[in-house]
């Protein structure tokens, strides 16, 4: 009894359940490159560049460990360009007795191989890299009226007896948020991302993106990322020790230039297995205990990975297939041209897209309070949205892109994972980053043509969605500010988000 156990290309874990019990004397490993993934959206062409070189260097270590494997080349001649086509040009040549895979991350993978007509049984196991079961995160949500990360959290801290002391929190508190909110000052030294020169398996993946890719949007070089897990071990170490320690209190901020700030840049490695979550907490951890780190960056960090990307995680497979289509705030408008790099006066929005462009990356707040603001008081559809986030992050998977934007972006779910929605003005990106000082528009301006659009757009938004969002109690507070507004200038509000969304939508440049 042999069998063939199929690799994703976001299964790149020596430890990986499909790997355990393998024969290698009789069973093969079957990893391969299918344009169906590379092209069901048009990805970066960093993000395919990064996923393919990480496949074929973890092919390479596989061999190196007396594995058979069995790999396809995306231009290889005789290449289906599916998974389920790989997967029986594979048991015809290898005959064998079943078909072993983890479960795929994503539902629409995961529904494709319950599809396939195999001529020998498919067992599919759960994926023991995450931290909560399916089934761990549907009985802790059984019953409860919200959903709130913040308990979620706090329940895998005791679980894992992550930076507890006891049965209670390290420092006494559980959550040390209110510390990490600290807007950029002069004089910061900003250490540089891990960086790795592209050696020929990469040069040769990289050939082949510009070869077959090139209409994607994003630039291709410099390519520096960690494809290997050593190498991605080397980036868990470099943030470890040259930016944890200042990661808490500058994790809200932005600057102009400073693509990577402070953040880890782990998720890259995280989400496609090249590290494991628990490994990167524990050392986050360590660096506390031995005093190299303050508690207030180190709990941010390990509330990201055991808390939220969990999370996201669980209410996804908890809530798909009908999570991809909620819409509740009926958002209509197509995505607008400057998201693709088209000339607009917003600089904030300029410099995130430029980034995004050049790093396939932008960390959080620039996805959530600079492009993910302005998509939900623009009025963008949560379709076009989640398909531009799916397109240019290489750490971007549906699991977690999902609900990331339809849930905390877009408030698309109605609440379900969070409890506002994160609308705001100009004056949250002026404090927390130096984008206005290179504006054309002003963001001291609430109306009129030289009025940051934030400004009257957030307002627009509440008004345009009251309907929906006065029962919201933690807009209470707002809504009476708005009860209490001259007529005039919300008249004035009014028709400069029209005359805005207008030549928005008619990519005139605004």
């Amino acid at each position: 009894m042999h069998s063939l156990r199929l690799i994703l290309g976001d299964q790149l874990s020596h430890s990986i359940s499909s790997l355990a019990d393998t024969d290698k004397s009789t069973d093969v490993i079957l990893m391969c490159e299918v344009w169906d993934e590379a092209t069901y959206v048009k990805h970066h062409k960093k993000k395919i560049a990064f996923i393919f070189s990480a496949m074929r260097h973890f092919a390479q270590e596989l061999r190196a460990k007396g594995y058979q494997v069995h790999y396809t080349q995306l231009d290889d001649v005789d290449n289906t360009g599916s998974f389920s086509g790989e997967v029986t040009r594979a048991i015809e040549r290898f005959a064998p007795t079943e078909l072993i895979v983890t479960e795929p991350g994503e539902y629409r993978v995961l529904n494709d191989i319950k599809s396939w007509n195999c001529s020998v049984p498919v067992q599919i196991r759960a994926d023991q890299r995450f931290l909560c079961s399916h089934q761990g995160f549907t009985d802790w949500a059984k019953g409860r009226k919200q959903l709130r990360m913040e308990y979620f959290y706090r329940e895998m801290r005791k679980q894992y007896g992550i930076l507890m002391n006891g049965r209670e929190p390290e420092g006494g508190e559980w959550n040390y948020d209110n510390q990490n909110r600290k807007p950029p000052k002069n004089g910061l030294t900003i250490p540089p991302t891990f960086s790795s020169t592209p050696d020929p398996i990469t040069q040769e993946v990289m050939a082949l993106v510009e070869k077959h890719f090139s209409d994607h949007f994003g630039d291709l070089e410099p390519f520096h990322f960690a494809v290997t897990r050593q190498q991605a071990l080397q980036a868990l170490d470099k943030f470890i020790q040259q930016r944890l320690c200042n990661f808490g209190d500058y994790q809200d901020a932005m600057i102009q230039g400073e693509a990577w700030m402070y953040h880890s840049h782990l998720s890259f490695y995280i989400n496609c297995g090249l590290l494991l979550p628990l490994e990167c907490v524990k050392a986050a951890e360590q660096a506390y205990r031995c005093g190299n780190a303050p508690l207030n960056a180190v709990e941010g960090f390990v509330r990201q990975i055991i808390g939220w990307r969990e999370y996201v995680r669980g209410i996804y497979w908890l809530k798909m297939p009908d999570y991809q289509s909620v819409n509740v705030l009926e958002a209509k408008r197509k995505l607008p041209a400057l998201y693709w790099g088209a000339k607009t006066r917003m600089n904030c929005l300029s410099q995130c897209v430029k980034e995004t462009k050049q790093n396939a990356y932008a960390h959080h707040i620039q996805r959530l309070m600079v492009l993910g603001t302005f998509a939900l008081i623009a009025g963008l559809h949560p379709d076009e949205v989640n398909e531009w986030y799916m397109i240019v992050f290489a750490d971007a998977y549906q699991w977690v892109e999902l609900p990331n934007v339809s849930g905390m972006i877009l408030f698309a779910d109605g609440g379900l994972l969070a409890s506002k929605p994160y609308a705001a003005s100009g004056s949250y990106i002026n404090k927390m980053s130096d984008y206005c000082k290179g504006c054309k528009y002003k963001v001291s301006k609430k109306i009129g043509p030289d009025a940051c659009p934030f400004n009257y757009l957030y307002w627009d938004f509440l008004i345009r969605n009251q309907a929906k969002l006065r029962g919201n109690h933690r807009l209470a507070m707002i809504y009476q500010t708005l009860e209490r507004m001259d007529k005039e200038k919300i008249l004035a509000i009014q028709n400069d988000s029209q005359l805005f969304l207008r030549a928005l939508g008619n990519n005139e440049g605004v």
